[in-house]
């Protein structure tokens, strides 16, 4: 039983850790994705010059950013709940509730992984126009963020207290 709980503790700081790390990365892309969007406006309209790696770093940018990030919402249930049936149900159907939105939320994070690797390898040899990388590196913002995603998703899992939904796990 210790080592089943040194084993949790041991997960759980480590995802703690990585979406700590997602979140803050997804709000320096929010960030980045300002001041691009700032300085094309700028070059567009104040020095007449506009850039053209401007508009399709700020899709790549708020990209990365959609999908790394969505690991914190998922470590924290905002994105998760099910509400009507959680405020309903009680004891055991509680817990199936919450058991059968985490098996098809991972289901869906599967596909999005398997399909997101699919597609970084049909258009490996694609470049983006304007910046001149390959356009892979925008969508390996689709696995990568699904691995995120469910590895905060099953901390969310064996660790509800700590996260946002707390509320409706002490509720009823």
């Amino acid at each position: 039983m210790i080592a089943g709980s040194t084993f949790r503790e041991a997960f759980l700081l480590v995802e703690d850790l990585v979406t700590r790390m997602a979140v803050w990365f997804g709000t320096a892309g929010l960030a980045l994705a300002c001041l691009v969007g700032f300085y094309q406006v700028l070059a567009r309209f104040v020095l007449h010059a506009p850039a053209s790696w401007s508009e399709p770093l700020i899709q790549t940018t708020l990209i990365w950013m959609a999908y790394v990030a969505l690991a914190g919402a998922m470590r924290t249930g905002t994105l998760i709940s099910v509400d009507l049936l959680m405020k309903i149900s009680t004891g055991r159907l509680r817990v199936l509730v919450r058991f059968v939105s985490t098996v098809s939320i991972l289901a869906l994070l599967a596909i999005l992984f398997w399909f997101g690797c699919v597609l970084v390898q049909r258009v490996q040899f694609q470049t983006i126009a304007g910046l001149g990388i390959s356009a892979s590196y925008a969508y390996a913002a689709l696995p990568v963020g699904a691995v995120l995603s469910a590895l905060a998703l099953v901390a969310h899992l064996v660790d509800p207290a700590q996260t946002g939904d707390h509320r409706t796990e002490n509720a009823g």
